[in-house]
C-alpha cells in the first residue's frame, strides 16, 4: 500500500511540475491556434465535420472510414463520460497559472480526468486509420494538436489527455473486434477463376457510364483508365445519345470476337446492366466503381478505378454468384423488368416493399442534395407515410413491410444491408419484417437495428423462393434500380456463374 501511495505521490508531482512547464513557456505560434482548436472540438463538432466531408469526397473507403470514426468517437465519449470521471473525480488544474489569452471562454464543470476531448480524437483518427491508413495519417496532427491543446489552455494535465488517449485508441479497436475492417475480413479468393492477364490493357473493351454518379476518384475515370490501361478501348456513353444497353451488348461481343475481356466503369445500375451480356457472351468482366454507390465493386475489394486496373494488369480474378428474378403471371407485354417473360439479374440485393420507394427518392432527390442526403429524407418520408406490402411468400399469405433477399449472405444493422464475406456462398439471404399491431413504431425498431428482437422479423438462407399474388401498382428494386414488379416470381441463383477480376489479398 505504501509503496502504491508513493509511486502516485512521485506521478502526480510529475504531472503537475509538466503541467507548471507548459504554463510558462511561451508558444507564440500556437496562440492563435490551439484554443479555437480545442473549443472547435467540443461535443466532437469538429470531428463530425470531418467525417461529412470524408463521407461525401472520399469514396467508399472515405464512408466506410467515416462510419467508424464517428462509432469509436461515440464509444470513447460514452466511456469516459459516464464511467471514467464518475469513478475519478480529480479536479481541475489551478488555472491561474496559465496566460490569460490562452484560456477557453467558458471554463468545463466537469472533472478533469481522463481528458474527453483526447479520447474522442484519438477514437476517431484511430477508427479512420484502421479503414484508410492514409486519411487516418492525415489526422494525426490534428488529433495531438488538439490533445495538446488542453494541457495548452490549463484545462487537464497530461497525464488526464495521455489516459484519455489510450481509451479512445481502445474504443476504436474495440469497435474493429465488433465489426471487422476488411483487412481482418478479406473478400474471400475462392473460388479462383483462370483469367487473361492484360497489363497495357490490350484485349479490353470497357464501357464508361459518366452519368452514373460522382464515383471515389477526382479525376475522370475515363481519362483515368487510358493512362493505367493505354490499349483498353474506351466507350464513353454519352447521356441522350447512347443506349447503355446497347453499347453494353456491343463491348461484351466485341470483347467475346477478341478473346478479350468484357468491362464497365460506372455505379451499382450499371454494374447490373452489364451482367446479362458478359453472361450471354461468356467474357470474364471487370467492374470499376464508377457511381455514387459502388457495393459490388466494393465488395470485391476493388475501391478505386486503379485497383480494379491492377487487378486486370496481374489476372487475378474470381467466380461470383448471380442473383436472378424469374416473373410469372405477367401483367403486360414487353418492357423492362417484371414486365417481360425475360429474367433479370441482380449481384447485389433484391426487395419489394418500403425498399424500392426509398431508392425511388433517393434518385429523384439525390442530383439536388446529394446521395447521403437523399438517402436519410427518403427513409424518413418511407417512415411516415410507408403501408404494407400483402402477398403470398411460398404460398404462405404474409403482410410485411418489406422483403428482401440478398445474393449472399450479409452482415447488416436494421434495414440496411453492410457487406458480405463471399461472393459466391450459393445462398439467398432473405429478411421479411412483417407488420402487425403497433406497425410504424415497429418498422421504426427496425431501422433502428431492432430485428433480431421482434416476433416480426423472419430470416432464412436459401437458393430460391417463391412470390406470388403481388398487389397491383407493386414495385421491386434490384441492384439500385426500381421497376413495376409481376404478379408473382421465382427468386433463385446461378452459381459461380460470373467471372470478375479482383485485387489478390492472400
Amino acid at each position: 500500500m505504501r509503496e502504491a501511495a508513493g509511486a502516485r505521490s512521485v506521478l502526480s508531482r510529475l504531472d503537475r511540475a509538466v503541467f507548471a512547464q507548459v504554463a510558462k513557456r511561451a508558444w507564440p505560434a500556437a496562440e492563435p491556434v490551439l484554443p479555437r482548436l480545442s473549443r472547435a472540438a467540443d461535443r466532437g463538432v469538429l470531428w463530425c465535420g470531418v467525417a461529412a466531408g470524408m463521407w461525401a469526397l472520399g469514396g467508399a473507403r472515405g464512408r466506410r472510414a467515416a462510419v467508424r470514426g464517428v462509432v469509436s468517437l461515440a464509444l470513447a465519449s460514452a466511456t469516459v463520460n459516464t464511467l471514467a470521471k464518475g469513478a475519478v473525480r480529480r479536479q481541475r488544474p489551478v488555472i491561474d497559472r496559465v496566460p490569460l489569452a490562452r484560456r477557453l471562454p467558458r471554463q468545463p464543470l466537469t472533472t478533469s480526468f481522463p481528458s474527453g476531448h483526447s479520447a474522442s480524437a484519438a477514437a476517431f483518427t484511430t477508427g479512420v486509420a484502421l479503414e484508410s491508413r492514409g486519411m487516418g495519417a492525415a489526422l494525426v496532427p490534428v488529433a495531438a494538436s488538439v490533445a495538446f491543446s488542453r494541457v495548452y489552455t490549463g484545462v487537464h494535465y497530461p497525464s488526464d489527455v495521455l489516459v484519455g488517449m489510450a481509451l479512445g485508441v481502445g474504443a476504436a479497436f474495440a469497435v474493429r473486434g465488433l465489426a471487422p475492417t476488411r483487412d481482418l475480413v478479406p473478400v474471400p479468393a475462392r473460388p479462383r477463376a483462370r483469367v487473361p492477364a492484360l497489363p497495357d490493357g490490350d484485349g479490353l473493351v470497357v464501357v464508361v457510364n459518366p452519368s452514373s454518379g460522382a464515383g471515389p476518384q477526382f479525376t475522370d475515370p475515363a481519362a483515368q483508365i487510358a493512362t493505367l490501361l493505354p490499349k483498353a478501348e474506351v466507350l464513353l456513353c454519352r447521356r441522350g445519345v447512347d443506349s447503355l444497353t446497347d453499347l453494353l451488348e456491343t463491348a461484351a461481343a466485341e470483347a467475346a470476337r477478341r478473346r478479350g475481356v468484357f468491362g464497365v466503369c460506372g455505379g451499382d445500375g450499371t454494374v447490373n446492366a452489364a451482367v446479362a451480356p458478359a453472361l450471354r457472351h461468356r467474357v470474364p468482366l471487370l467492374v470499376l466503381p464508377g457511381g455514387t454507390f459502388n457495393h459490388f465493386a466494393a465488395d470485391l475489394g476493388v475501391d478505386t478505378v486503379a485497383d480494379g486496373c491492377h487487378a486486370l494488369a496481374e489476372g487475378h480474378a474470381v467466380r461470383a454468384d448471380v442473383g436472378r428474378v424469374r416473373p410469372h403471371g405477367v401483367r403486360g407485354a414487353g418492357g423492362r423488368g417484371g414486365e417481360g417473360r425475360e429474367p433479370v439479374y441482380f449481384v447485389n440485393t433484391f426487395s419489394l416493399g418500403v425498399y424500392p420507394e426509398l431508392v425511388r427518392l433517393r434518385e429523384r432527390w439525390s442530383p439536388r442534395i446529394g446521395g447521403p442526403a437523399a438517402t436519410l429524407l427518403g427513409a424518413a418520408r418511407v417512415l411516415r407515410t410507408a403501408a404494407p406490402l400483402r402477398a403470398e411468400v411460398n404460398g404462405k399469405p404474409r403482410s410485411m413491410w418489406f422483403l428482401f433477399a440478398g445474393n449472399g449472405v450479409y452482415r447488416s444493422v436494421g434495414l440496411a444491408p453492410l457487406r458480405r464475406h463471399d461472393v459466391a456462398d450459393g445462398l439467398l439471404d432473405v429478411r421479411i419484417a412483417q407488420a402487425g399491431r403497433l406497425a410504424r413504431p415497429r418498422l421504426l425498431a427496425t431501422a433502428a437495428g431492432g430485428l433480431a428482437r421482434t416476433r416480426l422479423y423472419a430470416a432464412a438462407r436459401t437458393t430460391a423462393l417463391r412470390v406470388t399474388n403481388l398487389p397491383a401498382g407493386a414495385h421491386m428494386a434490384y441492384d439500385g434500380e426500381v421497376v413495376p414488379a409481376p404478379r408473382g416470381l421465382t427468386l433463385d441463383k446461378l452459381p459461380e456463374a460470373l467471372t470478375v477480376y479482383r485485387p489478390l489479398t492472400d
